[in-house]
């Protein structure tokens, strides 16, 4: 009878974890406005490749960081395209597809970008160094106006809950692309992370506190990439952040 009981309590108990991240998530939506730039919606919505104005209708393409995957990311169905940028660790130094610790691709940024003006489809571009945007930022310049889907630039630019990864310079960064890139998405984000079994911390107020200053000034939209594990803990500062312009959105 004990042991009936005892996996009773835990059965409420896993239920009402559940009901109580159901709830969070439509409150969640409720203040985010669908999770994804209006302007790329449109785009989709526009195309006919999705029915309805909802971010969870878009597919995306993670790590398209080599050839093969490029390939595979543009003969698929997915909308979106994202890929992780970084200077190449020895001559020549140029923007390359990689992500950390990688230092080398067997694809450059612009040779990446010479395949993806022939699509239709969407690019995101995760900056994982400094050194690398004010070259990439100049490749993407070349080939604007041949892009044809909506173009997201994304960075984790401050330090946040259990991050142990360096953030990329907030102040630098956004002076690099903020007016060269007035019609894209900035996608601007925190180092975090996650250790099991342990009580893990949200996002704090002082961390939104300094994302929302840093966004002030900008005419971009932006979205805050978050990890959605840490969401539930974090609710009050996120609607607080979200509520401080028209133009931002949360991407979990």
């Amino acid at each position: 009878m004990g042991l009936v009981k005892h996996k009773l309590y835990r059965f409420i108990a896993c239920a009402a974890i559940i009901a109580s991240l159901i709830v969070f998530y439509l409150k969640l939506q409720s203040i985010s406005k669908g999770s994804m730039s209006e302007q790329t919606l449109e785009y989709f919505l526009n195309k006919g490749t999705i029915r309805r104005k909802d971010a969870a209708d878009i597919e995306w393409y993670h790590a398209a960081n080599s050839k093969s995957k490029l390939i595979e990311a543009l003969r698929g169905s997915a909308q979106m395209i994202e890929a992780d940028v970084l200077l190449r660790g020895a001559d020549p130094e140029e923007p390359i597809m990689a992500h950390p610790p990688a230092k080398d691709s067997d694809i450059t940024l612009q040779d990446w970008l010479k395949e993806v003006v022939k699509s239709d489809k969407g690019i995101k571009l995760d900056f994982k160094s400094l050194a690398a945007v004010s070259q990439s930022m100049s490749l993407l310049e070349e080939v604007r106006d041949q892009l044809k889907g909506p173009v997201w630039i994304n960075a984790d630019i401050l330090p946040g809950p259990g991050g142990t990864a360096t953030p990329v310079d907030p102040h630098v960064f956004l002076q690099e692309v903020a007016q060269r890139s007035e019609n894209d998405v900035l996608s601007l984000g925190w180092t975090t992370g996650w250790t099991e079994d342990v009580d893990n911390p949200g996002y704090s107020w002082e961390m939104v506190h300094q994302m929302e200053e840093l966004c002030r000034p900008l005419k971009q939209p932006v979205t805050f990439p978050v990890r959605a594990s840490l969401l539930p803990m974090s609710f009050p500062q996120f609607q607080w952040l979200l509520e401080q312009s028209d133009r931002s959105e949360i991407l979990h």
